[in-house]
């Protein structure tokens, strides 16, 4: 009786350990397929929901009097108080060069360059080069722009 009292006991541990070597390999193996069609796709490939529906710009909303215009940024754009800027505004907090706008394919990204009192997105310290996002509201000096398409 022994005998086959341990033979129970044997099957009953050992088939949920096969079940289970079978479910992680089968998720393995999913998973090298999955990374296999990611690395297949073409370079320039895009999904469907991240398809760009438009430029990014930047949309005044203080000072109050330039309120709703809208800057293009093409290329880059340069702000500050001196008049070699792009984007020359007479504000006494801006330094003569303050930050600097790109545009890299329709993404645009923001980065102060040495000003005194920084340059800030969502409230936040800009440090090295920030990622904005449509919504975004970006101070520069005493001017606010909010990020729109």
């Amino acid at each position: 009786m022994s005998l086959i009292a341990a033979s129970t006991n044997y099957a009953a541990v050992i088939r949920p350990l096969q079940v289970l070597v079978m479910v992680i390999a089968v998720l393995f193996f999913a998973r090298v397929l999955r990374v296999a069609s990611v690395q297949a796709r073409p370079a320039d490939y895009e999904p469907r929901s991240r398809r760009r529906r438009g430029t990014l710009a930047l949309e005044f909303i203080e000072p109050l009097d330039r309120e709703g215009e809208r800057v293009d940024v093409n290329v880059g754009v340069t702000i500050g108080r001196s008049d070699a800027c792009d984007l020359h505004l007479e504000d006494t907090y801006l330094s003569s060069r303050h930050a600097r706008i790109a545009n890299d394919d329709g993404d645009l990204s923001i980065e102060d360059l040495g000003s005194t009192n920084g340059t800030y997105v969502n409230q936040e310290l800009v440090k090295g080069r920030v990622h904005l996002e449509r919504g975004d509201v970006v101070q520069v000096g005493g001017v606010l722009f909010e990020v729109v398409r």
